[in-house]
């Protein structure tokens, strides 16, 4: 009898063992194979038509003068399209400046204030569910529907006007937020924040969630301040998090669009444009399809440039980041 336990006891290890171990190629059925197979096919066959074909043919027509209606044909022009907006549109040029400054400013304050928020939401105090949902409701509200509504508060007899007359007594008169060239773009700045701010908020949230209160407890005893355990557990452990939310955010910057077409309309004197607003400009409102085709290939090389730049700045920030913890610990 204890042999044959032992014997059964044995054989169950060992299918223990081949169940949990990691399964070859070769260890799938045919069978197996073929329903991968039949589950892949759909995402490929989207991916081609939508995403790579749309690409290829972008690709072929940014090297031509062609136009969204024309009877005549295209023709082949090289890089004269890449030459004319590097060179000699200025209104593109322009676009880019507003596009990084937005960026610029977005990024660190979008991310930082969503990292708040988030340690706030991660306390144990009343009312918490209730404030993630009040941030979060603007994430899932149409960006059509908001940029709406914020043009009627940046109105001169808008609730934002009427709010800061209020609050200094009549001082303040009011302000053309969105038709003066010194405050249109920081009046988009300030719409894109409370807008995106609260699904960065989750994000963060998310990550907190990850790192385990043993760990806080552990250098309460050791007579840490709240300051200490934040820079010295919370920020080196959510260097993925970091790195995550640096690129969505930058990369959501860079698609400035939607609120420059329906608030701004790219002016006043170009203040606001960016560079998908342009290439909406030239490939459909003004048909230079082989010139937009062109911007949007540029566009492309910009935002995967600093993608991976980020991402290399990131790592090796994070490395030197968490040696000197270490150092210090």
């Amino acid at each position: 009898m204890t042999i044959a336990g032992t014997d059964r006891a044995a054989a169950g290890t060992a299918a223990v063992a081949r169940a949990t171990r990691p399964r070859r190629r070769g260890d799938f059925s045919r069978s197996e194979q073929r329903a991968g197979t039949a589950f892949a096919v759909p995402a490929i066959v989207l991916l081609l038509v939508f995403v790579i074909g749309p690409a290829l043919v972008a690709l072929a027509m940014s090297f031509t003068n062609a136009r969204l209606i024309s009877p005549v044909a295209p023709e082949f022009v090289g890089l004269d399209n890449f030459r004319r907006a590097l060179t000699e549109d200025a209104v593109l040029h322009r676009s880019f400046l507003n596009t990084f400054l937005f960026a610029a400013l977005v990024v660190p304050l979008q991310g930082g204030l969503g990292l708040v928020l988030a340690l706030l939401v991660n306390q144990r105090i009343a009312g918490r569910n209730l404030f993630r949902t009040v941030y979060f409701l603007p994430v899932i509200t149409s960006m059509v529907v908001i940029s709406l509504l914020w043009r009627f508060l940046y109105q001169e007899e808008g609730l934002i006007n009427s709010a800061l007359s209020m609050v200094t007594g009549g001082y303040f008169a009011g302000q053309a937020w969105l038709a003066d060239p010194s405050t249109a773009m920081g009046a988009i700045v300030v719409m894109s924040i409370w807008q995106a701010v609260g699904f960065h908020m989750v994000i963060w949230l998310a990550g907190l969630q990850t790192i385990p209160e043993e760990v806080y407890e552990a250098a309460a005893l050791d007579g840490t301040t709240p300051w200490q355990r934040f820079r010295h557990i919370t920020l080196p452990l959510l260097k993925p998090t970091f790195v995550f939310v640096l690129i969505t955010i930058t990369i959501a910057a860079m698609g400035l669009f939607i609120q420059v077409d329906i608030m701004t309309d790219g002016g006043p004197l170009n203040s606001t444009s960016s560079i998908v607003y342009q290439i909406v400009q030239k490939g459909f409102q003004q048909q230079q399809i082989g010139y937009g085709a062109a911007l949007s290939l540029i566009f492309f090389v910009v935002v995967f440039a600093l993608a991976l730049l980020q991402r290399r700045l990131t790592r090796d920030s994070a490395n030197l980041w968490l040696a000197s913890f270490a150092k210090e610990d």
